[in-house]
């Protein structure tokens, strides 16, 4: 008879604790619209708009859903509190204008939280689409205005969310990847480097700091409050800060925690891929899950460029944050006191995403 071995200690029990070879073997992670939900979707829809009622404005009570919206709230739920990722699949938007085609989808986060300020510039929707930029040379670039392969990250809020409009002609495959099941991986394999990745970081803002803060700030990998693990990586982000002088210089105990990170991120039995169709929503929290993308080749034509919406839901779900997240979350607060609507002429899309 074979002898359980004990789990070390630390390990994070959780529902977040996923292999990307044990979901793709499942599909109750899939939330599926049939023809009832989208005829509520597009009764909202008119209800909204004959309101007047437009992003960033509509709330919930803009955008009834009778029907659908108990089942956002019980999404929202299990993305935040369990599996930490959803794929709703089978919003019906190929006659919808982009405008209205957001609308729909600020009105289903409406359901799952509050939608936040995404950048300095107030921007409470963004556009994911490839502007020519290079995020590894230009510090102010982001990777969604890239058609480059993203490397594993996460963002801020409770949950991101992604709307697909138009997907690429190849590649720019979605990759998510637990990061609680990570966390559990380097309790296995490297135990000795988890102080190193459970100690301050520092991490640039990227341009972005408000009047009064530094250009960089500062957190952990892995991080507790109350019985809660939180995660938050981007190693992009704890390189730029480099540039800085006053930024201490990386470790060779922490570049080899970072490298470890990266190694199990990129492991095929760890993360899980999808490929986003138009109307498909992702909807994965920040806190247990980093997401990647692949690079891709676009469409020549410009109207059909792969192009993805996506929200920034805070949900009130999340009572107790480590402190380095509500310093982080401090800019979002600062950004959005100008909240700006998003904008969809293609001819103005780069001067406006641009920063």
């Amino acid at each position: 008879m074979s002898r359980s071995i004990p789990a070390p200690e630390g390990v994070y029990r959780h529902p977040s604790a996923w292999t990307g070879a044990e979901m793709a073997g499942r599909d109750d992670w899939i939330v599926r619209l049939g023809d009832a939900e989208n005829a509520e979707l597009r009764a909202a829809l008119a209800s909204a708009r004959a309101k007047g009622a437009d992003v960033p404005g509509l709330t919930a009570s803009d955008f009834p859903l009778p029907t659908v919206g108990p089942r956002l709230n019980a999404l929202a739920q299990e993305v935040v509190n369990g599996r930490g990722f959803a794929l709703v699949r089978g919003l019906r938007i190929a006659d919808l204008p982009a405008a209205d085609a957001a609308l729909v989808y600020w009105g289903i986060g409406s359901y799952m939280g509050r939608g936040r300020a995404q950048n300095a510039q107030g921007d409470m929707l963004g556009h994911v689409t490839d502007l020519g930029l290079d995020f590894r040379t230009d510090p102010n670039a982001r990777g969604y205005q890239t058609r480059l392969r993203l490397p594993f990250h996460n963002d801020a809020m409770d949950i991101v969310g992604l709307l697909c409009l138009q997907p690429a002609r190849a590649g720019g495959l979605s990759r998510v990847v637990s990061s609680t099941a990570i966390h559990n991986a380097v309790l296995q394999q490297r135990p000795d480097l988890m102080d190193a990745m459970m100690s301050p970081f520092c991490i640039d803002r990227r341009g972005e700091a408000p009047d009064g803060k530094k250009p960089h700030y500062v957190g952990a990998i892995f991080e507790r409050a109350g019985e809660r693990l939180f995660c938050r990586y981007n190693r992009t982000y704890i390189e730029s800060a480099q540039r800085f002088p006053e930024v201490p210089r990386l470790t060779p105990r922490q570049i080899e925690a970072l490298d470890l990170i990266d190694a199990l991120c990129d492991d095929p039995t760890l993360y899980l891929d999808m490929e986003l169709q138009p109307g498909d929503m992702q909807f994965i929290c920040n806190y247990t899950v980093l997401h990647s993308r692949t690079d891709y080749e676009d469409w020549p034509e410009r109207e059909r460029r792969r192009y993805l919406l996506r929200l920034w839901l805070d949900t009130g779900l999340v009572k107790d944050l480590p402190p380095s997240f509500v310093d982080r979350y401090a800019d979002t607060l600062a950004w959005r006191q100008d909240p700006r609507p998003p904008v969809f002429d293609l001819s103005m899309r780069r001067a406006e995403l641009a920063h």
